[in-house]
């Protein structure tokens, strides 16, 4: 069976269209969502938090009081990392950049304007370090919660973003 002209051509167009379309809903196409590593530390990450996160975010991951309300300069203090923080509503890729660049480049990366107080830590801690603190965090939160933040992380992975 041959196919005429404008089917060929019709077919084509809608090709076209359907890439286009999904790279614009999903970003670049070399655009990189940071994965978590298959293997990582717990034990490390737990020591890494309490050395470069705890004293902000508390050494039980509690946050700083009153955490929703921007201090006096106008920054909002350091959120809770345990599950009355909103830490589990983020996919590991912002976890990770926001711990990586800073809260003010991971923000401005994705197109917002936020004046964090959260600094970066990428020439402190190296990736696999990163990983080994967010995965700590993750690990003392309750089944259930992971299994959100696994879903918000497996359609950040699937949108590439």
């Amino acid at each position: 069976m041959r196919m005429k002209p404008v089917s060929i051509l019709l077919v084509l167009f809608v090709g076209i269209g359907a890439a286009a379309f999904l790279n614009i809903e999903n970003g670049p196409a070399d655009a990189q969502v940071p994965m978590q590593p298959s293997s990582v530390n717990i034990a490390n990450g737990e020591l890494l938090y309490a050395e470069n996160c705890a004293a902000c975010h508390g050494a039980n991951l509690e946050g700083q009081s009153d955490w929703q309300s921007p201090s006096t300069d106008g920054r909002l203090p350091a959120p809770p990392h345990d599950t009355t923080g909103h830490t589990w509503h983020h996919a590991d890729g912002l976890l990770f950049d926001y711990t990586k660049l800073g809260g003010q480049a991971a923000m401005a990366a994705q197109g917002l304007e936020f004046d964090s107080a959260m600094p970066g830590f990428g020439d402190t801690l190296t990736d696999d370090q990163i990983w080994n603190v967010i995965a700590y965090i993750k690990s003392t939160w309750p089944d259930r919660v992971q299994e959100m933040q696994q879903s918000r992380t497996e359609v950040e992975q699937l949108r590439g973003n």
